[in-house]
């Protein structure tokens, strides 16, 4: 009869750590939700007629325009770095363009842990001259870059919002060059 009870308890037991171990990684795998919201939060800003303008909204302070395949142009609005050690790159994907037009599937890199999550920005680095190293994009537990995913066809004229998120360089690093398959290279300054 102890060894019935013992088992159910040992069981019980590795539930409630499993249990807590997933909150964990969800509570973990849950800080790209933050840049999610930041698109919808400058699009109403701009429904509400805001006077000043969001870097995403098309600024002139952006820190670059990358040009790319099918009149593809990439607009870093912000390099950011966050307490938790992390740069958060965002922007806008515009369509300049004639016709309506997909991001290649080359801008996900050529990892295969990168690659078997569908179309993505994973292919982005982040190069630091200074200290000659090179930044790739954050994965989540499950292999997945932590970048916009799932882009969709983009209409001539029309921009999509993106981001991607690094490992931070070295505090004292304020300038990386920002690289991304298909488009052209640009040296960008972080901010934070």
């Amino acid at each position: 009869m102890s060894i019935r009870c013992t088992a159910r308890a040992r069981r019980g037991m590795v539930a409630a750590t499993v249990a807590v171990g997933l909150a964990v990684g969800v509570a973990g795998c849950g800080g790209g939700g933050d840049d999610d919201k930041k698109p919808t939060a400058s699009a109403s800003a701009s429904q509400n007629g805001g006077s000043n303008p969001s870097t995403q909204e098309g600024s002139d302070e952006l820190l670059a325009e990358l040009k790319g395949e099918d009149g593809l142009i990439l607009q870093i609005a912000a390099a950011q770095r966050d307490s938790g050690g992390f740069v958060t790159v965002s922007g806008e994907l515009k369509n300049d363009g004639d016709e309506a037009t997909r991001v290649s599937v080359r801008t996900a890199g050529d990892e295969t842990e990168i690659i078997r999550h569908g179309a993505s920005l994973g292919g982005a680095t982040l190069v630091d001259s200074a200290t000659k190293k090179r930044y790739y994009v954050l994965r989540d537990t499950d292999g997945r870059p932590l970048t916009t995913t799932g882009m969709p066809r983009i209409d001539a004229g029309a921009s999509i919002p993106v981001f991607m998120q690094f490992p931070a360089p070295p505090t004292n690093t304020a300038e990386v060059t920002f690289q991304l398959p298909t488009f052209a290279s640009a040296s960008i300054k972080i901010s934070g």
